[in-house]
């Protein structure tokens, strides 16, 4: 690899920066200042120290994020913040990409990461990967969309798998519920429109897990953290 490109990859600087930083002799490469941007290295064996602290390379990262309402699960965008927005410029320079989307005016669980290959085994329609979510109801679910959502909901452009409805909570007086809905799928507003097909609206979604990966109850919207070795582990023997 490129000494500029791992730089880059360390979040030390964009590319240009890093020129710069590396003219400046502020870079060493196994005790050795280096100002060669184009200089080959192997990031596993050598030594590159930044300002005396030493570089660790890592390949694939993995952030678990409690995306707040009001951005988007993209990684760029013209007109609203991004969950890239929210995150630091290490994730950034590593080119994580949400896995999914979440709506705009949707919260909870997302996985962002630049590891594809995961990526893809947790959004194929073949694996069939649970995800939960938490939904606050206007309109009174019953045990009859319980097994309406069990046989599978025909929308118009496609039909839905068998999900899995569980009512939490039923408020007759301001004519509310709260419900838990399991789906296999991710397709566009899938769940606001299954809750719609049964008369009912959706008023507010949260994602609370997807396979095994549960959303941190200590993170606060916006807040996100690094997936632990155990979460990671447990995410991939899943999709295996």
């Amino acid at each position: 690899m490129r000494l500029d490109k791992f730089l880059v990859a360390c979040a030390v600087g964009s590319r240009t920066e890093v020129k710069n930083l590396l003219k400046a002799g502020r870079v060493t490469v196994n005790g050795k200042k280096e100002k060669s941007a184009k200089l080959q290295i192997n990031e596993e064996r050598d030594q590159i120290h930044f300002d005396g602290q030493k570089l660790e390379y890592e390949e694939f990262v993995y952030y678990m994020m409690n995306k707040p309402q009001g951005v988007i699960s993209a990684t760029e965008d013209t007109k609203h913040r991004t969950v890239l927005d929210l995150l630091d410029d290490y994730g950034r320079a590593k080119e994580v990409f949400p896995v999914g989307r979440l709506d705009i005016d949707t919260h909870g669980l997302l996985l962002l990461t630049n590891d594809g290959q995961l990526a893809h085994a947790l959004l194929s329609p073949k694996r069939h990967v649970d995800k939960t979510y938490l939904a606050q109801v206007k309109g009174i679910m019953t045990q009859e969309n319980v097994e309406t959502f069990a046989k599978g909901i025909p929308l118009k452009d496609f039909t839905c798998q068998s999900a899995k409805l569980e009512i939490l909570s039923v408020d007759s007086d301001k004519g509310e519920s709260q419900v838990r809905v399991t789906i296999a799928e991710g397709k566009f507003h899938q769940v606001k429109r299954m809750v719609a097909y049964c008369g009912k609206e959706v008023v507010d979604l949260q994602r609370l897990t997807m396979g095994t990966l549960v959303l941190d109850e200590n993170l606060k919207r916006g807040e996100w953290r690094r997936v632990s070795q155990e979460e990671l582990e447990l995410l991939f023997a899943s999709v295996k």
